[in-house]
């Protein structure tokens, strides 16, 4: 993961860094019913996956899933893809 994200994820509870590892557990298992999962306008291959305020954005080329970032709802949350 990069350091953006690392940092991110220091703000979370242990209760919202459980969520993310439940949602990456999911993620990177392609099991991607029951997820809030909404394919970003506008791009061919990047989604994001929504829980309270909480948004992880990934890409999926072909079986390989590349997360861009994980970070709380904010206005500038979409703004870097």
């Amino acid at each position: 993961m990069t350091d953006k994200i690392n940092k991110n994820l220091t703000k979370f509870s242990k209760k919202e860094l459980q969520i993310v590892e439940e949602i990456l557990l999911k993620i990177n298992k392609s099991q991607f019913t029951g997820l809030n999962l909404v394919k970003l306008k506008g791009y061919r291959d990047i989604f994001r996956v929504r829980k309270g305020r909480i948004r992880i954005i990934f890409q999926q080329e072909d079986e390989e899933i590349n997360i861009l970032t994980i970070e709380r709802r904010s206005e500038k949350t979409y703004r870097d893809f």
